[in-house]
This record gives C-alpha cells, sequence and structure tokens, in this order.
C-alpha cells in the first residue's frame, strides 16, 4: 500500500489528475483517512463530491479500487466522469450489460498491476468466477456507493447488498468507504455492522441545505391537491422534478403538463432499459423542463440547476424525502421544495408499504438450505427451489438475521436443525419488526408534514444534526408563531441528566433506543425492533424510560 496521503498530497492530485481547484469541506478528511487504512462512512448530500473522495484515494492507493454501485446507469455517469480526467487512472465496468470484448479489456485492465476503478452490481460478487478473479487482484479499496441500500432500517434496502460485508472480508478486508446521501443515526449503525466496517471514521458534511426553502401544503381533496400541484410546476422558474407515488401518475401528470405547454417525461423503473436512458439524456441536456418520476429517478443522476423539487404524495420516511429534495439546488442557487399532501395518504402509504414473504417461499428455501452439506449461493438455491434469486432474496436476509442460516464468502448454510416451521415462525417475526420499522418511518414524515416548529430543524435533527430553531428558510417561519407553537429546547433534563439527540435510553417495553429529535415535552426515540417512538417528558418521571449508559 502506498505511503499515507496528506491534504496536501489530496489536494494536489485534486488539482493535477483530475483538474479540480479545490476540496470540498470534508472530503480531505475523508480522504486522509481512507489513505490512512480506516474504514470510513461518508453521509454527503447529492452534489457535495462523494466519488471524489474514492476517485482521489484510489488514485493515491494505487491497485484496485473495487466500487459496488446499484444501477448501471450510475455506474456509466461514474465512469464518464473520470474518463473526463485525461490522467485519471482507468475505469472499467462489469456488469450484465458488458460485452465479450469489453470484459477482457476490463479485466487485462483489472490483472495488469496498474491503478483501475472497477464498477459492478452487487450481483457480480456472487458470481464466483467473477469473484475469484478479484480475490487474485490487488485490491486496495473497497467502495459502496448508495450505502443506504445496506441496511434494512434503510428507505431503499436491497437483499443483495446485504452479503456485501462477506466479500469484504473475503478479499482479505481492505479499507472500506461507505457513501450515501442520506443515514440517520440508526442507519449508520446498521451500515456500519452490516459491512463488518471496524472503528470507522464517520464524515457527515452538509445535510443542512440552507439554499432550498421548504414548504408542505395540505389539501382536504385531491382534486384539490392536483391542480396545486400543476400549478406550482406551472410557475417553476427552472428545471423541475415531480415526484408521485405510482407509475400510473407519472404518465397521468406527464401528460397533463404537456398539455400547459411544458416540455414533460415520465419515467419509472417498469420502462425499457433505452427509454430510461434517453429519458436521464433529455433531462441532463436541458431538453426538458420536468420529469416526472417515481422514486427510481435521481440516484446519480448530476444536474446542477434543479429549481423546484415537487411531491404529489408523502415518501415512506424522511430519509427518502431528503434524498430527493437533495438534488434541487446543486449550483448553490436558490431552490424550493414542497410537499402536498392529504391526511389519507398516510394510510394509503401504511397499507403499500406493508408486505411479508410468502410462507411457501421459506419453507421451500429452508428445506434447500437444510439439505445442504455445503455452502449455497443465492443463485443455486433458487435454482434448486425452483424460485427467482429475485423472490428468494428477501427470505435469505431474514434467515440469516434470525440466527437460522450464516452467511460467508462461500455462500450461505443452515446453522440450525430447526423445522420448516420455525424457519416460517422467525423469518415472519423479522417481517413483523421490519413492518413496524417502515409504520413508524410514515408516521416520522407526518410529524414532518404537521409540525408547528420550524421545518429545517424537524428534518436536521432526524439526522442528529443540531440546528437553530428557526432558519427563516421554510413555511412555518415565515408564519407568524402561535400559542399552540411549543418553545423550542434542545434538552431535557430528568434527574439532573442532560437527553440530547444521539443519546441512549432504556424503555422498560422496547429496550434500548437512541434519541432521534428534543422537543419541550417530548422525544423521538428509535428502537430497533419497534421503530421510532414519541414519547412524553412524562415516561421518565413514571420509571418507563431511563438514561442509558452510553449517553
Amino acid at each position: 500500500m502506498n505511503a499515507p496521503a496528506t491534504a496536501d498530497q489530496s489536494a494536489r492530485t485534486a488539482r493535477e489528475v483530475f483538474g479540480w481547484d479545490a476540496l470540498l469541506p470534508g472530503q480531505a478528511e475523508a480522504i486522509d483517512a481512507v489513505v490512512s487504512g480506516r474504514d470510513t462512512l461518508v453521509v454527503f448530500p447529492t452534489g457535495a463530491g462523494k466519488s471524489a473522495v474514492y476517485q482521489i484515494a484510489g488514485c493515491e492507493l494505487g491497485g484496485v479500487t473495487v466500487v459496488v454501485s446499484p444501477l448501471l446507469a450510475l455506474q456509466r455517469d461514474q465512469i464518464d466522469s473520470i474518463d473526463a480526467a485525461p490522467d485519471a487512472p482507468a475505469a472499467v465496468a462489469l456488469n450484465s450489460r458488458t460485452g465479450a470484448r469489453a470484459r477482457r479489456a476490463a479485466w487485462a485492465a483489472i490483472e495488469s498491476g496498474d491503478p483501475v476503478y472497477v464498477f459492478l452490481a452487487p450481483e457480480q460478487l456472487a458470481n464466483p468466477e467473477v469473484f475469484g478473479r478479484l480475490q487474485r487482484s490487488d485490491v486496495r479499496l473497497f467502495v459502496i456507493d448508495e450505502a443506504h441500500c445496506v441496511s434494512a432500517w434503510g428507505f431503499d434496502f436491497r437483499p443483495e447488498y446485504a452479503r456485501i460485508g462477506d466479500a469484504v472480508e473475503a478479499l482479505g478486508h481492505p479499507p472500506v468507504l461507505a457513501l450515501t446521501a442520506t443515514a440517520s443515526s440508526p442507519v449508520r449503525d446498521d451500515i456500519v455492522a452490516s459491512l463488518g466496517m471496524r472503528d470507522p471514521h464517520l464524515e457527515v458534511r452538509g445535510m443542512d441545505r440552507p439554499e432550498i426553502r421548504l414548504a408542505v401544503r395540505r389539501h382536504e381533496h385531491d382534486a384539490d391537491k392536483r391542480r396545486a400541484v400543476l400549478d406550482d410546476v406551472g410557475d417553476a422558474d427552472g428545471p423541475t422534478l415531480l415526484y408521485v407515488a405510482t407509475r400510473k401518475e407519472t404518465d397521468a401528470y406527464a401528460a397533463e403538463l404537456a398539455d400547459r405547454g411544458l416540455r414533460s417525461a415520465a419515467y419509472h423503473g417498469g420502462m425499457a432499459q433505452k427509454k430510461r436512458d434517453d429519458v436521464h439524456s433529455a433531462w441532463r441536456g436541458g431538453e426538458l423542463d420536468v420529469v416526472v418520476a417515481t422514486s427510481a429517478f435521481g440516484m446519480g443522476v448530476d444536474k446542477a440547476d434543479v429549481r423546484l423539487v415537487v411531491h404529489a404524495d408523502v415518501t415512506e420516511s424522511l430519509d427518502s424525502y431528503a434524498q430527493e429534495i437533495g438534488r434541487a439546488a446543486r449550483d448553490g442557487e436558490p431552490a424550493r421544495a414542497v410537499l402536498h399532501y392529504r391526511t389519507e395518504d398516510f394510510s394509503l402509504r401504511s397499507f403499500f408499504a406493508g408486505g411479508h414473504s410468502a410462507r411457501s417461499d421459506i419453507a421451500g428455501v429452508w428445506d434447500v438450505l437444510r439439505r445442504a452439506d455445503a455452502p449455497m449461493r443465492a443463485k443455486e438455491i433458487a435454482e434448486e427451489s425452483g424460485r427467482s434469486t429475485r423472490a428468494i432474496g428477501r427470505v435469505l436476509t431474514q434467515l440469516v438475521a434470525s440466527g437460522l442460516a450464516v452467511s460467508g464468502p462461500e455462500g450461505i448454510l443452515a446453522d440450525t436443525d430447526a423445522t420448516a416451521g420455525d424457519a416460517v415462525a422467525a423469518v415472519r417475526e423479522r417481517d413483523a419488526a421490519e413492518e413496524r420499522i417502515r409504520a413508524s418511518r410514515i408516521e416520522i414524515m407526518r410529524g414532518y408534514a404537521e409540525t408547528v416548529r420550524c421545518r429545517r430543524r424537524a428534518l436536521l435533527e432526524y439526522f442528529g444534526v443540531a440546528a437553530e430553531e428557526r432558519c427563516g428558510r421554510c413555511d412555518r417561519c415565515d408564519a407568524a408563531p402561535t400559542e399552540a407553537e411549543p418553545a423550542a429546547v434542545t434538552a431535557i433534563d430528568p434527574d439532573a441528566e442532560t437527553v440530547r439527540v444521539d443519546s441512549v435510553v432504556e424503555h422498560d417495553e422496547w429496550g434500548t433506543g437512541t434519541v432521534m429529535a428534543v422537543e419541550a415535552d417530548r422525544l423521538t426515540v428509535f428502537f430497533p425492533d419497534h421503530g421510532y417512538k414519541v414519547l412524553a417528558r412524562a415516561a421518565f418521571d413514571r420509571g418507563i424510560l431511563e438514561l442509558g449508559d452510553a449517553a
């Protein structure tokens, strides 16, 4: 491994190799930690330069930098960014769309001994041939982009991410760099645990985006909400993203906006890849006024001048909301984020957030694992059980999480002789816990929508970031305070012990929790198996809640 970089070395690499005049806040600190050999978790908002951390660190470390990235379009954009710097190391992709010739060239670059960035989807790590060759290569840095996908408590959990930690260990645990634009404290903890990160350096920067004015509008009737959404988008003074909940609504809103003379396009995960690529290209090229999209749009899409992000429906969590509005104002100029909702929308979101693994899938997978005398990979389990890899991914994750199976570099193996009924019960228990988490996240989203406090403060405290009582850049701060508005405080002081954001507390029923927000008369606490709970201060007085030892 190369000698550790200094801040001056990193700045010189940024300038001479990549053509950047200066590093942004937090980048140098993260790069220094990575090159010094520390696992590092970076939480920077969209546009704050997360990719630069691994690009510079990989250049300083030499050898192979593996970058796990969930979307092919995102991989392509990142490779294009590196290729645009003529003195940067080579960047190659190994994914389902890599042709035979390009694959041979990629492996030649990987095995040449020269510095190289290798982009691949998490599914490629489960390919024995791909992973075997990576094990024989000089991997010096392992990067997980969009790392919130690792966390079962995150808003975009993906089962294929759950076994990345095993791959890291099988590669000898090179320095691990996890990158995400948004992660609350429980999600950060889960990322660290899931990836097996060792004494990680945490770099959380820029969660406050004062250039984005926050507003929420409540409606009684759907028709009123729809008109207001269309009017908001029609009055935008620049490129606009309109997020909706369903694929059907992307087409409907896009057609209505086109009728108003706007250059609009729909986007959702069910579209053909070429059509999605065309929308991305038109959006980046300034050929569209508005993209109407589900949550599938935006990850990795680099457009600096978005002036407005409108949500026609509530999101499933504040994590996803912060991620989506963070796509505005990447150029630092003023922008707006407006959420439209009806009270009924939260019930609908709760309904669609539910779900559990099918009993037959659990029993079928467990039967295969219990009969196996060696670890099996997900593809093998899927084939032997007669199910798709996608259908069993969640089941495998839950079996490992419940302790019935163990996951390692060679695959997954049953760790007990439990019956199929036991496996079904264990997975269903995990599913129920996750449903409670999802439901509680929606309630936190409701709290943001209905808060009478400063909206920015409510958002920042959820991510464990201290905030001023009033930001002056949201609709709540614009409105005159009312008698109903509680006095804002930064701490509660039961029995002379201070409780703050990120304090650890103990509840007599729900166990250990982490304080996410503090108000004059209540706390919002995250409990790993029960989700987010809003607790009155009186819980201390009644002995239901106590300050934990780790506070």
